[in-house]
């Protein structure tokens, strides 16, 4: 394996443990995905990486059901930097107008690594959503949505956002999708990332 292998295999070793420690609860060892400066963006949520683990611990902790699932990767590597997009699912489980829905949310995760003394890690994470669906768990009950609640969100995350709401959490209305200026600006951020650029906020 040359060396640039060798990176983009040690990047997408960090993508897959995220998931897998996330989803687990193992908090410790997920909290070294990140750099001390590592940030989190999700529809409920926008903070730093140590905030992050201590919403999602005490959700976890509430029985807040939240599970992702990988697909493929790809990895640009600029020295010691890179940028990695993994193909992924975002699947909830909470209750809906008392049904008991799953929503199933797929996407991609769109990551800021860099390399500091000698580790890859996340500098900033920003998934970007591109359709969902809501299904009631029992196939015979009956979900009526609140289509107005339900179209104020974009479509690639409007049934995540709408169960989200319902439980509670503000959901951000702006996160980029397959398509549109929302994507487009986050694209350019990973371009302006790999020439060396500082993040722009």
């Amino acid at each position: 394996m040359g060396p640039e292998m060798r990176e983009r295999s040690a990047i997408r070793e960090v993508v897959e443990n995220w998931v897998v420690w996330r989803d687990a609860g193992d908090w410790e060892r997920f909290r070294g995905v990140w750099h001390k400066d590592g940030r989190m963006m999700a529809t409920w949520f926008q903070g730093s990486a140590e905030e992050f683990i201590a919403v999602s611990r005490a959700g976890f902790d509430k029985g807040v059901s939240i599970l992702h699932f990988l697909g493929g990767i790809s990895v640009d590597v600029e020295g010691r930097r890179a940028i990695s997009q993994t193909k992924m699912t975002i699947s909830q489980r909470a209750l809906v107008h008392d049904v008991l829905c799953d929503v199933v949310c797929t996407g991609r995760f769109y990551d800021f690594f860099e390399k500091r003394r000698g580790r890859w890690g996340i500098v900033l994470r920003q998934p970007i959503y591109e359709k969902d669906r809501m299904d009631p768990v029992d196939p015979a009950a009956r979900l009526t949505l609140d289509r107005k609640l339900l179209n104020r969100f974009p479509e690639g995350y409007r049934h995540l956002a709408y169960l989200q709401t319902g439980i509670g959490y503000k959901v951000k209305p702006d996160m980029p999708g397959l398509k549109g200026p929302e994507v487009e600006a986050l694209y350019a951020r990973g371009r302006a990332w790999l020439d060396g650029k500082p993040l722009s906020a």
